[in-house]
């Protein structure tokens, strides 16, 4: 038994959001403000929570705060018309004939052995009644800012988003439904339902719901002990087998032969101030005297009474000692080890059907070694389950929020989930496991990918922009070449007494993916995340013979990836684009031009007259003096005297002086000066990087 799906309506950026879940562990990855947080708090609140403090105003989202207005604002509409209106909760339970169906027979809508979900609703809804009674409280509202207006020229009225903040919680109710399900049409029905309420249907028995939030209290100041504190709340959770209830005994033992001992000390220790509260008398003799015992208890004598220490070399330091990467580690270790014990419940008690644990950025204060440990360890944690010694055994789901590429460089690319804006008030999720359909035709790309994406370069999930590259050349430049295109526009701007209305390419969320001669495995992928890329390659001209040569003498070209977003276009027309067209979208068959697409292909274009084949060919070209000052110190070029014969062109330079492409990146670098002023972007790259900032 497990949670399949969970959906969410209206719940800050949660407008319409649905998202599935793996039987043991999902990764729940994206960018700040995607709703990584809000998954986790609108679980909480609608089952952990209680009604009145469940949700508030700013928890609506901003699309339903409008509507609300609207609704509120204008006629009442009829009640056949209205539907429940608010934050909504549904959890799609997939069971099959193994699972113990006793506490799910209570909220089953049908008997159909085909049908093999339950989909659990949470409302926190405005009804037809109480819209009825929010309107009339919303036009007292109003006639009691239309006096204070009246009163004051000066008043500020407070507006209907005010009104809502204050009174909402007076207006909107919780209900808990089963509803029904259409497992032909894997659709809901929200007609039919058993109202839970009603009839007093607890679901403790089916889902227990956990969490280890973001926000953890490790610290390690002196006097933090938060781990010693913990090794308490475990001994406290730990379900006892016989061979530890043994070992509890002889620990009770000792603890009152030394309460015998200290009883004694005390009487020595606490002799005054029990004579005084003696002298202060009562009714009859001895009524105010006073005896001091020590009166042990296990359970107590953990709590605040033991230290985590942690071992150096040969001696041992205590918790607050060790580094905070190490203690919030160790201390989401415990909290796990606490939490399981309490999914566990007590002997005279059953686990839940379903247990949900869910973990929030486990990364926190941790370096990426330490990332890769806990991701690569927690599945086989989390895979053993509830174990009882009683035998009562239960899965434990697990979502795992994360803002970290090393956690996903090590996690199953089929368990990632990805969250994404899509438009200002909304956020979707996707499952990484559905690329493997759009690649179904060459499964060997899906293969690359996956490997790709999972062990080089996941930082793409959390980008706002890409730049996918081909070489080592490129991955040494860009960078360079993004901070040199952000001076020479804050220059520009200057020059014109205006300021630069965009922010620059240096301070904007991009990652750079080297991607060789496979930028055309990753067009699906792409478009799949939805990301602003733009793609940098090479026009790769070649002759009639298939071998390559100058542009100008070229007929063909081999690149792949041009011959894919460009349709097969020919040389000729390929250098007779503009970068409007090389703006793309896919429009479900083919790429085509769209000044609004995601994608920017860029090439090397005609510069001074001639169009290079490669970027050195390109850089060389219009920098040719800046080389030619420097080529004896150019570490990566050979032949330097073919820079004095005029005759030799960038083409023949780029072929025959570059002895090793990667030194001659790290030559422009390192002769490159503090203003960036001494040699010039290729013209294909500076309007691919204008493009994307």
């Amino acid at each position: 038994m497990k949670i399949k799906k969970i959906k969410i309506e209206n719940y800050r950026l949660l407008k319409e959001f649905s998202i599935d879940l793996e039987e043991i562990m999902s990764l729940v990855i994206g960018k700040n403000n995607t709703g990584k947080t809000s998954l986790l708090a609108v679980i909480n609140s609608f089952l952990n929570g209680s009604d009145k403090s469940r949700f508030s105003f700013d928890d609506f989202n901003i699309d339903f705060k409008n509507e609300l207005k609207v609704l509120i604002e204008g006629e009442l509409p009829l009640e056949g018309d209205y539907s429940s209106f608010g934050i909504k909760l549904k959890l799609f339970i997939e069971y099959n004939e193994e699972d113990n169906l006793a506490n799910l027979s209570r909220v089953m809508m049908d008997l159909d052995p085909e049908n093999k979900f339950i989909v659990l609703g949470f409302e926190y809804h405005l009804t037809y009644e109480s819209l009825e009674k929010i309107k009339l409280k919303y036009s007292e509202f109003l006639a009691k800012e239309a006096a204070k207006l009246g009163e004051d020229e000066n008043y500020r009225q407070r507006d209907i988003f005010y009104f809502l903040k204050v009174y909402q919680s007076e207006f909107f109710n919780s209900k808990r439904k089963s509803l029904e399900y259409n497992r032909v049409d894997k659709i809901e029905n929200e007609e039919n339902f058993i109202d839970l309420d009603a009839e007093k249907i607890s679901i403790k028995d089916i889902i227990n719901f956990k969490f280890i939030s973001a926000k953890r209290s490790v610290t390690n100041k002196e006097n933090d002990k938060t781990l010693s504190g913990q090794t308490s709340e475990i001994y406290n959770e730990t379900e006892k087998t016989d061979e530890q209830n043994e070992k509890i005994e002889q620990f009770k033992e000792e603890l009152i032969s030394t309460d015998y001992a200290l009883s004694e000390i005390y009487e020595t220790l606490f002799e005054d101030v029990v004579e005084k509260v003696r002298l202060f008398g009562g009714i009859k003799s001895d009524d105010s005297t006073i005896k001091i015992e020590s009166s042990l208890q296990h359970r107590e004598l953990l709590s605040g009474n033991t230290t985590v220490m942690y071992k150096h070399n040969d001696t041992t330091l205590p918790e607050y000692n060790n580094g905070l990467g190490y203690m919030n580690l160790i201390s989401m270790i415990f909290q796990i080890e606490i939490l399981i014990q309490e999914f566990k419940k007590s002997k005279d008690e059953k686990p839940a059907d379903i247990n949900l644990l869910f973990i929030e950025e486990p990364e926190a204060h941790t370096h990426p070694q330490m990332q890769y440990v806990f991701i690569k360890n927690i599945k086989s944690i989390l895979d053993k389950g509830i174990v009882r010694q009683d035998g009562i055994n239960r899965k434990l789901q697990t979502v795992i929020t994360t803002h970290s590429s090393h956690i996903v460089s090590e996690s199953d690319f089929d368990d990632i989930k990805y969250l994404k804006k899509d438009g200002e008030n909304k956020v979707i999720a996707k499952n990484l496991i559905d690329l493997k359909i759009q690649y179904e035709e060459d499964s060997k790309q899906y293969q690359f990918l996956k490997q790709y994406l999972t062990i080089s370069r996941a930082e793409i999930f959390f980008a706002d922009k890409s730049i996918l590259i081909e070489g080592d050349t490129e991955r040494i430049l860009i960078p360079t070449l993004m901070k040199k295109l952000d001076f020479d526009e804050e220059r520009r701007f200057a020059a014109l007494a205006e300021k630069d209305p965009k922010l620059p390419l240096c301070s904007q969320n991009i990652t750079i993916i080297e991607v060789g001669a496979y930028s055309q495995v990753f067009e699906k992928f792409i478009e799949f995340i939805g990301i602003k890329s733009l793609i940098i390659t090479d026009l790769d001209s070649v002759g009639n013979d298939n071998t390559k040569c100058r542009v100008a003498d070229g007929t063909n070209y081999s690149n792949d990836a041009l011959k894919l977003f460009f349709n097969n276009a020919t040389l000729k027309e390929l250098k007779a684009f503009t970068i409007d067209d090389k703006n793309i979208s896919n429009n479900g068959e083919v790429w085509q031009s769209d000044i609004q697409g995601n994608i920017c292909v860029v090439y090397q274009t005609e510069e001074n007259d001639v169009t290079a084949r490669s970027f050195e060919d390109a850089f060389i070209h219009i920098n040719r003096e800046f080389i030619k000052e420097k080529k004896d110190d150019f570490r990566g070029l050979k032949n330097r005297t073919f820079f004095d014969v005029a005759a030799n062109d960038s083409y023949k330079l780029a072929e025959d002086c570059v002895r090793k492409k990667t030194h001659f990146a790290l030559d422009i670098l390192y002769h490159t000066n503090e203003e960036f002023t001494n040699w010039e972007i290729p013209q294909y790259i500076k309007e691919g990087l204008l493009w994307l900032k």
